[in-house]
């Protein structure tokens, strides 16, 4: 059978993407496949918006936006119309800050000169990108900053947060949801309706989440988890009714959306050590998935 993921002889995943490296190199020219940094896969020429061209090495030293898009796609003409004022308003603050368009449209005859399908392929296959459209953000040395720039830029118009790190945790919005869909999620509902009272929440789970993150960071992998909190509102609601959850608060669930699985803690008290001990049993795998 075909796995979708790489392994080193160590365990560490390689790649996540391997029905797509097999696709694009089925004599294993490049086998064991490891991802490749950011200027080495987009090596070359790039055409600038005035129809110029200029080398890939002019991005070193600056952050980049690295975003998969297509003129015929309604959702990506929204985002780079957001994205355009993004642009400027990061450049104005004096950030060294470019963007990357890689295109989905296939009969541009200036993208098949200057971006080469093997480059936009090989960019798809490092970023994962399973969608469009979809905003990587990279620091001035290439690495991976946040995949959730597209989320990161609607939220926040003025570019305050930029360059957009992850945050720990995240309180449930219709914005941010789309990242339910990413991988598993601990969402921890709570009875709040007004703004602030989700603050207790978030500062009970957040040292759980600051650990999980460095721990995973020192090892040059993403995150296993999310973490969110929900109060009482439509969204969560419709995410309840979604995953057929009780309405009960404090709930602390884990949601994987992609394999349709659940995990619900229901206790009486939430404490740190409920939390953490619920986080490290899923990641061990102890726990009994139930469907959604």
């Amino acid at each position: 059978s075909i796995l979708y993921s790489s392994l080193l002889t160590t365990g560490k995943v390689v790649c996540r993407n391997g029905l797509l490296v097999v696709r694009d190199d089925p004599k294993g020219l490049e086998f064991p496949w490891g991802p490749k940094p950011f200027a080495e896969v987009v090596a070359g020429p790039l055409l600038r918006n005035n129809r110029q061209t200029t080398d890939s090495s002019s991005l070193e030293g600056h952050y980049v936006g690295v975003y998969f898009s297509a003129h015929w796609c309604p959702p990506c003409r929204s985002l780079t119309r957001v994205l355009v004022e993004s642009y400027r308003t990061v450049k104005e603050s004096g950030h060294k800050f470019e963007i990357v368009f890689v295109s989905a449209d296939r009969s541009e005859e200036s993208f098949k000169q200057y971006f080469n399908e093997a480059r936009r392929s090989r960019l798809n296959r490092l970023y994962g990108i399973q969608g469009i459209p979809t905003l990587i953000l990279l620091d001035a040395e290439g690495h991976m900053i946040t995949r959730q720039g597209r989320v990161e830029v609607l939220n926040d118009p003025e570019c305050r947060l930029f360059p957009w790190h992850p945050r720990p945790v995240l309180e449930l919005s219709e914005s941010n949801a789309v990242q339910l869909h990413e991988g598993p999620c601990l969402v921890l509902f709570v009875d709040a309706e007004e703004e602030g009272e989700l603050e207790p929440a978030k500062e009970l789970i957040q040292p759980i989440a600051e650990k999980l993150m460095a721990k995973y960071k020192a090892k040059e992998e993403e995150t296993p988890l999310l973490f969110f909190v929900a109060g009482e509102d439509d969204m969560s609601d419709s995410l309840r009714d979604y995953t057929n959850l009780p309405e009960a608060a404090p709930l602390l669930t884990i949601l994987d959306m992609s394999a349709r699985a659940k995990y619900v803690r229901d206790v009486e008290e939430i404490t740190p050590a409920v939390v953490e001990q619920f986080v490290n049993d899923f990641l061990a795998e102890k726990l009994k998935p139930e469907p959604i």
